[in-house]
């Protein structure tokens, strides 16, 4: 594998981390409309106002009044992205084009390229549409799909395959993608919970509002859409359907850890020679022990902003780990 195109995936890997985790201490930040506009800010496409003439033209201009640190925080994370974005379009054109072997990637490059300025949408939609829960949420998968897009382009670089008879294979690989599906969905309401500002309805553990079973609001709770022209920055659900979303993404927490801890004790048991998936076992427990560690500080704690990040950087790591796994397992299982 081209070792120039190597390096430029690790660096957007490198890079798409630091993004996503960037959009997380922008949105626990409440920064999230730190900047009202897109894709500059209050009309400044470099910087953000901060002279006394230039902070009182945007709030004459702007329905929002100007915060210059929660302003440069957007900022930063949309420079930031922009610049991954540069590094996956000379991804996808290294994917058109003939590889050693030959090959053009067409349909990798086409969905890099899509999913890149699908995401950048997103971006502009949670600005233009006020923090819409669903579009927030939908932000947050869609930096998760794109990590893990390039980091499949990363694995793809190495050529070290586990050593698997071929109906081991296929039963770890459906069982690893079942995981991935239900571990999608927990990072789903997580984002879900995070953008109805649900994140401190329980304020005690296990129990919430000293119950095992508090009054809740699921009718509400989970309402989708509701209609354009809805400022969402602080919630507008009442405290009972905020309840119902963090007891449901509790209840979630459970399932995924369940899932997580079986595969990864099936992975354990089924290790290679090589001991590429026994390695890989490991660190998906480990990662899992640190975020149900997280997600519980979270709480115990009142949701400390350096805690709340972590926790979304972990889930990352934690489904990159599972996407690892999956990529090992479907080289294996190809491979015969």
């Amino acid at each position: 594998m081209n070792t120039i195109f190597r390096n430029i995936v690790l660096a957007a890997l490198l890079l798409a981390f630091v993004v996503v985790v960037l959009g997380a201490y922008v949105r626990l930040s409440d920064a999230g409309l730190g900047c009202p506009d897109w894709p500059g800010c209050y009309g400044h496409i470099i910087g953000v106002p901060e002279t006394d003439t230039e902070v009182a033209n945007a709030n004459t201009n702007f329905d929002r009044t100007v915060e210059a640190p929660k302003a440069w925080k957007e900022m930063i994370h949309r420079y930031f992205a922009g610049t991954l974005g540069v590094l996956i379009f000379i991804i996808s054109i290294f994917l058109f084009r003939k590889d050693e072997n030959g090959e053009r990637h067409i349909f990798a490059g086409v969905l890099l390229s899509s999913a890149l300025l699908f995401q950048a949408l997103l971006g502009m939609w949670t600005v233009t549409l006020q923090l819409k829960p669903l579009i927030v949420m939908g932000h947050l998968l869609g930096g998760f799909f794109l990590f893990n897009l390039i980091a499949w382009q990363f694995l793809r670089t190495t050529s070290r395959k586990p050593k698997l008879s071929l109906n081991l294979a296929k039963s770890l690989f459906n069982i690893s993608v079942l995981t991935a599906f239900i571990l999608v969905g927990q990072i789903a309401l997580g984002g879900w919970v995070s953008s109805n500002y649900a994140a401190l309805a329980c304020v005690d553990f296990p129990q919430c509002q000293q119950s095992w079973w508090p009054p809740m609001d699921f009718k509400d709770a989970f309402v989708l859409w509701r209609g354009l022209g809805v400022d969402y920055e602080f919630g507008v659900l009442d405290h009972p359907a905020r309840v119902a979303i963090h007891y449901v993404h509790r209840i979630g927490a459970v399932v995924a850890t369940v899932a997580l801890l079986f595969y990864a004790t099936r992975l354990w048991k089924h290790a290679d020679a090589q001991g590429l998936l026994k390695m890989n076992a490991l660190v998906m427990l480990g990662l899992l022990t640190l975020q149900v560690s997280l997600g519980i500080s979270n709480v115990v704690f009142k949701l400390p902003l350096a805690v709340a990040v972590l926790h979304n950087g972990v889930a990352l790591l934690l489904l990159f780990s599972l996407v690892a796994s999956i990529y090992m397992l479907r080289s294996a299982r190809t491979s015969y």
